[in-house]
């Protein structure tokens, strides 16, 4: 099967549902994530601290995905209604079958649950099993060790540092740490006790 480029869709878990990002998910954000430096520390914007900024990041990531650069997911834990986070698909090169996760932040709340992992494996899934990609990647900052475990526990594989690659939001430089997996690693049976 040939790759198809991703677009906004309904993914269902058993700990988490990622459905299309959308205005209407700006509240439940604000309350989710705004004020806490933590939670967006290894993105490239700065905390958001009011419902506007929130607005305003929410309809940044929706243009981005506008203009093709990205498809952009809530993250709804089972049971809530209500949105805690979001990831994306990034950087989608369908000639290339490749296409990275990234973006991501969610609340302190999903932090240490089956919500963190179901939502990477989720993202994996539907790459490798609905839209045949071959290479999913995430490019993290080398000094985010809680996604450097993560990732190496879901069996993403570390290339390698991108040495002062990208400048965070306090003007500081990151070294950019690239983690990939490719469709014949995916062991889509892996997360089955998850799904």
């Amino acid at each position: 099967m040939a790759p198809r480029p991703p677009a906004p869709v309904v993914l269902h878990g058993r700990y988490t549902r990622l459905e299309p990002l959308t205005a209407a998910h700006v509240p439940d954000l604000h309350l989710a994530g705004s004020c806490d430096d933590g939670l967006w520390q290894w993105l490239p914007v700065v905390t958001p601290y009011t419902l506007g900024e929130m607005t305003m990041l929410v309809e940044q990531r929706l243009a981005q995905q506008a203009a093709g650069g990205a498809v952009m997911f809530a993250i709804i834990p089972a049971g809530t209604e209500r949105a805690a986070g979001w990831v994306a698909y990034t950087d989608v090169a369908v000639a290339d079958e490749r296409l990275d996760i990234g973006w991501h932040w969610a609340a302190r709340s999903t932090w240490d649950t089956p919500v963190t992992a179901e939502t990477q494996l989720l993202l994996l899934r539907h790459a490798f099993e609905h839209l045949a990609f071959g290479r999913v990647q995430w490019q993290i900052d080398h000094l985010d060790i809680r996604a450097q475990l993560a990732l190496s526990g879901l069996g993403a594989v570390r290339e390698g540092p991108l040495r002062r690659h990208a400048r965070r939001s306090d003007g500081t430089w990151r070294d950019t740490l690239v983690y990939a997996m490719l469709a014949n690693e995916w062991r889509g049976g892996w997360g089955a006790g998850l799904f």
